[in-house]
């Protein structure tokens, strides 16, 4: 009987990491029909990603040719929304034969009940990321958004994207932030005990925390920060480093 095993990445932020992380991406999703039958990609694999109606990004291309030759290898693909990478849609469906989802969602993984979501807004500290997570999420937003030539569209996302990446440096900020976030996990697991697993991302910070027996709270931590990701089996989750 075939083992299911299930592969957990996040935060890779492609098109803002230097190219050597996206090689490794590559390199990685290569891989992954070795490693195992489903890919869990939980959030910001792009740095800023916008469901055009008829506009891909050139950056991203390699990255979605890569995941559809995934695919047609026979792995499955979960796709979640991060805060950079929120407004998707049809695209990971039509074309790639994926799930997206963009809020959290409990899946059958492993034969563990599983949430996964990217975690932002669920234990943030500052009030400002607070509003700005929540404005984000506006279908409203996104469709003003939507009027916006691309290039200004892109171009706005990167300005915006430096300007966090400066905010988010600070090893104290990110201290608190995995720390809540543990704390968040565990108490919702203690709410929910029809709930096996908790996975967040979105701290870069990996962390794999007994919560009960077979229970955990799982983030794999980022894939920019030295190739960082998860694995999932019968047996639990574990952290693994590839490369």
């Amino acid at each position: 009987m075939l083992v299911e095993s299930v592969l957990v990445v996040a935060d890779a932020h492609l098109g803002h990491a230097p190219p050597s992380v996206a090689d490794a991406f590559h390199r990685f999703l290569a891989k992954v029909p070795e490693l195992g039958q489903h890919l869990i990609i939980n959030g910001d694999l792009f740095d800023f990603w916008f469901e055009y109606k008829r506009v891909v990004s050139r950056d991203a291309f390699p990255t979605l040719s890569a995941l559809l030759q995934l695919r047609k290898a026979g792995v499955k693909l979960t796709v979640t929304g991060g805060n950079h990478d929120r407004w998707g849609g049809d695209f990971w469906i039509r074309e790639l034969g994926a799930q997206f989802y963009a809020e959290p969602v409990e899946l059958n993984l492993a034969g563990f009940r599983v949430l996964v979501a990217h975690g932002d807004g669920l234990s943030e500290a500052r009030t400002a990321s607070r509003i700005m997570h929540h404005i984000t999420r506006l279908p409203l937003t996104a469709r003003l958004f939507g009027w916006i030539h691309p290039d200004l569209g892109f171009w706005l996302a990167d300005r915006m994207s430096g300007s966090l990446a400066e905010q988010t440096r600070d090893a104290a900020s990110l201290g608190r932030a995995a720390a809540a976030q543990a704390t968040f996990a565990r108490n919702l697991l203690v709410k929910r005990p029809d709930l096996d697993i908790v996975v967040l991302s979105h701290t870069h910070r990996a962390a794999l925390l007994a919560v009960g027996p077979r229970r955990w709270f799982l983030n794999p931590g980022a894939w920019m920060d030295g190739g960082s990701y998860a694995a999932l089996t019968s047996a639990g989750p574990e952290l693994r480093k590839f490369g």
